[in-house]
């Protein structure tokens, strides 16, 4: 498992006021969701709709989100411990995408900082893998359908050979 200190991009996240925080939703395995109600999250802050995710206030803000921070940031759902990283599944294959800077100031700082790019991208990785084979079949199949503008593909893991291994 990756290290990460918690707070390793924290000045950058909470720059721009939690805008992945808007409308994002992240999927929960059964697991993360319980991790997150024994931290305090009670069980009507996660909903049902297609798959298990956090709910968002009526502003569409993540329940999790107070003054511009995830309020559990430590313990986060594996999607927002990837940004800006995101994915898809096609072909056997995990796509894993960037998104722009426009839409998020971690990538722009990412993209200039090589050492820092490879340590999250590597954590994405090892979050979104687990995320992927923790959802029920129906759950990551509801989850693929969300669409993710402004984002490009930075590399592929054939999860064909993921599972031979």
């Amino acid at each position: 498992m990756i290290e990460v200190d918690p707070d390793f991009f924290s000045d950058i996240c909470s720059s721009c006021g939690g805008i992945c925080c808007i409308d994002a939703r992240p999927p929960l395995t059964e697991k993360r969701a319980e991790i997150l109600m024994s931290a305090g999250l009670r069980p009507d802050d996660i909903e049902h709709a297609g798959y298990r995710r956090l709910r968002a206030r009526d502003d569409g803000s993540c329940v999790l989100l107070e003054d511009g921070r995830c309020r559990l940031h430590h313990l986060k759902p594996e999607t927002c411990s990837a940004g800006p990283f995101t994915f898809d599944v096609a072909n056997g294959k995990l796509e894993i995408y960037l998104k722009r800077e426009s839409i998020c100031p971690l990538a722009g700082y990412l993209l200039r900082d090589r050492e820092a790019y490879e340590r999250q991208l590597k954590l994405a990785v090892e979050k979104i893998l687990d995320l992927v084979g923790n959802l029920r079949e129906d759950e990551l199949a509801a989850v693929l359908k969300i669409e993710e503008p402004e984002t490009f593909k930075v590399m592929e893991i054939d999860l064909n050979d993921r599972h031979r291994a």
